[in-house]
């Protein structure tokens, strides 16, 4: 049961983050936030990691090309698109979308690790489709068709997309030799290196006294704490499982955006939300193959 506090320590942390991303679209520039974030990680993790890597960086060199990769998915693309995303839409939207990414991670999980289609993946996946339709609809689904979606619902998509293929990678390659911390370490740094020229090259806003509260969440309690918890509960419950937490995100979210925000609850959020998190659990629970092992399969698999 203590396992289960992993992810959902993460994903708490992770919706409280959604609302600073839109708190702090209107005090610090997204190139800003999402560069002095790593920078505050890379700090408080420098003295205590980087003399365990410097003695094994033989052994790591050679994984460097993936811890790059994991990197620039999970700390840059993800995190940096919401605060982007911010600027066009609402946190109570945002976290909704973000519980897109266990039906992302069920989906490449069929294709890239072998895992058979479910009915419970199908009919799940339209499910939850529809109810994040629904939400970024604002309720009419016939303006989404006519209009497509807002700038910043894409934005949040892509980075969620991205968000799921780092799950499924950082399950398909283990790093046995690299403790957590290390491996979070080394991406964080991945991380303000390719930060570095846009932040060099975009407006300033400079920290001062209403965003620096915002930076200090993001760079420890987002970017520290948050991922040692899920890196952790991937390790411990495999990506597929953990992801399921993502379906309290629409939830914890809207709930501190009411409260901190203001943003308004409407019915189609209860009711999208509702369909979102339906979809998913129908997604996780009816494991029946869509397909019947053939004959000679299974013939081939008791003789």
């Amino acid at each position: 049961m203590g396992a289960y506090l992993l992810p959902l320590g993460a994903v708490l942390i992770w919706s409280v983050n959604t609302v600073v991303s839109k708190m702090a679209a209107g005090s610090i520039s997204a190139a800003e936030i999402g560069f002095f974030r790593w920078v505050v990680a890379a700090a408080l993790f420098t003295p205590f990691v980087l003399p365990s890597i410097w003695r094994q960086r033989d052994s790591i060199r050679p994984l460097m090309g993936r811890i790059t990769v994991l990197g620039v998915l999970g700390m840059v693309v993800y995190q940096s698109l919401a605060y982007y995303a911010a600027h066009y839409t609402t946190a109570t939207h945002m976290g909704i979308i973000g519980s897109l990414t266990p039906m992302m991670v069920l989906a490449l999980a069929v294709f890239l690790l072998g895992q058979p289609l479910t009915h419970g993946g199908v009919w799940g996946s339209l499910l939850a489709i529809a109810g994040v339709a629904l939400v970024v609809s604002s309720g009419h689904l016939s303006r989404l068709a006519a209009e497509g979606l807002n700038l910043g619902d894409v934005m949040m998509l892509i980075a969620m997309l991205a968000y799921a293929i780092y799950n499924i990678l950082l399950k398909r390659w283990p790093m046995p030799m690299l403790k957590t911390v290390q491996l979070l370490y080394l991406q964080i740094l991945v991380a303000v290196v390719l930060q570095l020229p846009l932040y060099l090259f975009s407006p300033k806003t400079g920290l001062n006294a209403s965003n620096l509260g915002l930076v200090a969440y993001a760079g420890i309690m987002a970017s520290i704490a948050a991922p040692l918890l899920w890196m952790k509960a991937i390790q411990v419950l495999g990506p597929s499982r953990s992801s399921m937490f993502f379906n309290l995100i629409p939830v914890f979210t809207a709930i501190v955006a009411f409260f901190s925000l203001k943003e308004p609850l409407a019915l189609y959020h209860a009711v999208g939300g509702i369909m979102t998190i339906a979809g998913l659990l129908l997604a996780e629970l009816w494991k029946q193959p869509l397909r019947k092992p053939s004959r000679a399969v299974l013939s081939s698999s008791t003789g």
